[in-house]
């Protein structure tokens, strides 16, 4: 037997001292004592040692990249002779694990696994912890780890809670055959270079066996070329140079290319280098010869035009302080870029500012996306104003492919675009008309032409029952029932969506003279694919595209169906672009944005029709019926966001371009967006030591006060959509905080140190090899010392672990003894009221 908490035996010798002081309490009758020591036993906690009820064995496996293939092949035997091997009494359990950790089910016991996380990093302490967490008290437990013994995170503790628990932790190796490994060992190059700034690059690889070996260099995902390194004496270095002329963040990575190789994984490293100049402005233009820049480089901003959309990446953010959206559309901008912005408004402090046009705002697709947050202005058409209904046929893709469930989900691809359907009809007017058809060898009628309004809840409701039924998708077949419904809507516009998987899109058909038909009688033609450009029958899907003078999509994220649907929707049907003159008004918040007076022009060519968002500012209003915001602005974190709603360039800007103040208030508008610059006297320096960032804040003396009163908050996001948090500091000396942090696998973050309403923005940063394959031995000899000292050890034999010494497994037995003081008061109780005392 043991005790739980024996310090209550203290109260045994004062109740004895009571029942001799106060012998009126009767305190030695026998049912009193009684009643009074079960009470101190149950404040004791008594347990009494089990015994012949066998060992719960908890098994943690291995489910990550590094060892799938030296575990796998292994994992049917070895789990079947635990499962043979084991007593009646004994219980196997199964926990699988790579990043996450996931018990098996009873049905997936052994030679099956449950785990579909990501495989990215070997968390051995977390699956560890996890199974402890589960443990029944009453039983014996063990743990028994089948890993190639490389975690990606220290074992910190863990010794120490086994101890507690009295659970010995096992261990079985797989080792894979590393003769012939070729390893990427190092890849050095400087984190921060100025613009046409020389610089050199490193690479070190190791073998165990002299050879030559390719080695591939890109830049941004494109190959800067490829050299040969040599391996002599088990290592080999290959040094060449490189400049980048282009400002911003660019990610180097070094491939070897062995023809034979037995562990591949580490053949890979990745290094993100920031290429310096001055605070500039990246004006991401649909015009060739965009006005504006000129305009702000005769100001004396350093200014970055981006006309190939396509080559958009978060890092072409690094050292902007403003991002101008000049008259372009979502679709043809990276859904990286895009998604990067929030971070890089909000703690970063930069600056952005959304231009019009008919490729801008609403028009544009930005409805749904991640900026429509961040915009001082509502895009989407109220219906009231809208001049002209729709009529809208949706062709949907209900092939064998989709119903594939969504990792993370479990929703099937077809469920997601049901709802991107649903979603667009939710979207249509009252006076709108819509057709589906779900296609696959053939087109199926799922909603003739109908007016929406009473009928939105019916329609919704069909749509969101659509089912995969397998075969192929019939492009061309479904297009051409959809516009045989279509031809007869006799309204303002007609158009038409073709959802389709990008490698799976069958039957072209006749498509060409279709679509000619359809264009020539005022229909267009817009595609949603699912997949990548570089899919088999992404070319077709782009020309149906581009001969229907609609807009393509391609996204491989199924859960992104419904907002895309829902942009194209909005970019037809609920948008407007007013392609006449309209009077302008200013308004007194132009002096917030400037502080000083501004000579408008009278009059625009056109703008985007929008709408004031609560707690935004305007500088500017259309003077027709609509009082549009031509010019709104707000704050949002730590930068701010302006929306002019009309053309800068192109059509519709011969008044503005013509117009003396042109210069200044793109010269106003970009010194708004830049915003606030961190005083001197204050620096961040960042490194990256293996898979560990560290982060030092310095600041002089001069800074203490302002510190101590609003201290600076360090936020990290990972990924180019990862949302921030905040990491905590470490104070190290007067005037310097430190914070350190594990980096994400093959992902990369972004972070800032917030102080006041300034920022100091740092990265993109990554871990240079991924951890998962860094094969750290000291993590080896972690795994070994934590076994050894919780009493375990390595298992050769698996058969073995059941016949180990087992730790004493306790019951608790406070029910037991409540059930008896309950019933000891009761008979004193009666004894008392009967006089027997």
């Amino acid at each position: 037997m043991r005790l739980g908490a024996p310090e209550w035996m203290l109260l045994l010798p004062l109740l004895m001292v009571a029942g001799w002081l106060w012998p009126h309490w009767r305190l030695w009758s026998p049912w009193r004592a009684a009643c009074l020591l079960l009470v101190l036993l149950i404040l004791v906690r008594p347990e009494i040692r089990r015994s012949g009820d066998g060992l719960d064995l908890w098994v943690l496996v291995d489910q990550s990249d590094s060892a799938a293939d030296v575990l796998q092949p292994l994992l049917p035997e070895w789990e079947m002779l635990l499962e043979r091997s084991r007593g009646a009494a004994d219980r196997l359990r199964f926990v699988d694990y790579a990043d996450e950790a996931v018990e098996r089910g009873a049905q997936l016991r052994a030679g099956a696994t449950a785990y579909a996380g990501p495989r990215g990093a070997t968390r051995t302490l977390s699956a560890a912890r996890h199974a402890l967490n589960l443990m029944d008290d009453s039983r014996a437990s063990q743990l028994l780890v089948l890993t190639d013994g490389f975690s990606t995170e220290p074992l910190d503790d863990l010794a120490d809670g086994l101890l507690r628990q009295e659970v010995a932790l096992d261990y079985r190796l797989a080792s894979a055959a590393v003769v012939g490994d070729v390893r990427l060992a190092g890849l050095t190059l400087p984190r921060r270079v100025m613009r046409n700034e020389a610089f050199l690059i490193e690479v070190t690889a190791q073998c165990d066996e002299d050879q030559t070996v390719p080695v591939e260099v890109m830049r941004n995902g494109t190959s800067i070329g490829r050299r040969e390194l040599k391996v002599v004496n088990g290592t080999g270095r290959l040094r060449l140079t490189d400049r980048v002329g282009q400002p911003g963040s660019a990610q180097y990575e070094v491939r070897l290319l062995p023809a034979k190789d037995s562990l591949p994984g580490n053949n890979a490293a990745k290094q993100w280098l920031e290429v310096g100049s001055g605070p500039r402005v990246l004006l991401v233009t649909g015009y060739e010869s965009d006005p504006m820049a000129a305009a702000l480089q005769a100001q004396g901003f350093e200014v970055e035009v981006v006309t190939d959309l396509a080559s958009l990446h978060v890092g072409r953010l690094s050292g902007a302080r403003a991002v101008i959206l000049n008259n372009v559309p979502s679709y043809k901008l990276t859904s990286g870029f895009i998604d990067a912005l929030p971070f890089f408004i909000h703690e970063q402090g930069g600056g952005l500012a959304m231009i019009g046009g008919k490729y801008s705002f609403a028009s544009g697709g930005w409805f749904g996306s991640p900026l429509e947050d961040l915009l001082p202005v509502s895009m989407e058409l109220k219906q009231e104003h809208r001049k002209l209904a729709v009529a809208i046929g949706i062709v949907m893709d209900r092939s064998g492919s989709m119903a594939m469930t969504v990792p993370g989900t479990g929703l099937q691809k077809m469920q997601l675009a049901n709802e991107g359907a649903a979603r667009a009809i939710d979207l249509l007017g009252d006076s709108d008309m819509v057709t589906v058809f779900a296609v696959d060898s053939q087109a199926h009628r799922i909603a003739p032409l109908t007016p929406v309004g009473a009928n939105r809840g019916a329609l919704t409701n069909v749509v969101r029952r659509i089912e995969s039924s397998g075969g192929g998708i019939f492009c061309y077949t479904g297009m051409m029932a959809a516009w045989a419904e279509l031809q007869n809507a006799h309204v303002g516009q007609r158009h038409m969506i073709l959802f389709a998987d990008a490698a799976d899109a069958e039957e072209p058909g006749q498509y060409v003279k279709l679509i000619d038909d359809m264009v020539k009688n005022k229909c267009t033609v817009s595609v949603i694919g699912l997949g990548t450009e570089g899919d088999s029958d992404a070319a077709f899907l782009k020309d149906v595209a581009a001969r229907g003078k609609g807009r393509i999509f391609f996204n491989q994220n199924a859960n992104e169906l419904p907002a895309l649907f829902a942009q194209e929707t909005v970019a037809v049907a609920r948008s407007a672009f007013i392609e006449e003159p309209v009077g302008l008004k200013g308004t007194a918040g132009w002096v917030e944005l400037a502080g000083t007076p501004m000579k408008w022009l009278d009059a625009v060519d056109g703008y985007n029709l929008s709408y004031l968002k609560p707690g935004a500012s305007q500088a500017a209003v259309s003077a027709d019926e609509y009082a549009a915001p031509l010019l709104a602005f707000w704050q949002r974190g730590a930068g701010r966001v302006a929306a002019l709603s009309f053309p800068m360039g192109g059509d519709f800007s011969t008044t503005t371009r013509a117009w003396p103040g042109y210069g200044d208030l793109a010269q106003s508008l970009a010194r708004w967006m830049v915003g606030e610059q961190m005083p001197d006297g204050i620096g961040l320096r960042t490194e990256v030591q293996g898979s560990e960032l560290i982060a030092d804040l310095m600041y002089e003396p001069e800074w203490a006060e302002r510190i101590a009163a609003d201290p600076p908050r360090l936020l990290l996001a990972a990924g180019a959509s990862g949302e921030a948090r905040e990491v905590p500091w470490e104070r190290l000396a007067p005037g310097r905080f430190r914070a350190r942090m594990d980096l994400p696998g093959e992902s990369w973050v972004r972070g800032a140190v917030r102080v006041g309403n300034a920022a100091l923005p740092f990265g993109p940063l990554n871990a240079i090899v991924h951890p998962e394959w860094s094969l750290d031995r000291t993590r080896l000899e972690e795994l070994k010392f934590v076994s050894a000292r919780s009493g375990g050890g390595e298992r050769v034999d698996l058969s073995d672990v059941w016949s180990a010494p087992r730790a004493p497994a306790f019951r608790d037995i406070t029910r037991w003894l409540l059930i008896a003081l309950l019933l000891t008061i009761l008979i004193e109780a009666w004894r008392t009221r009967v006089g027997r005392v």
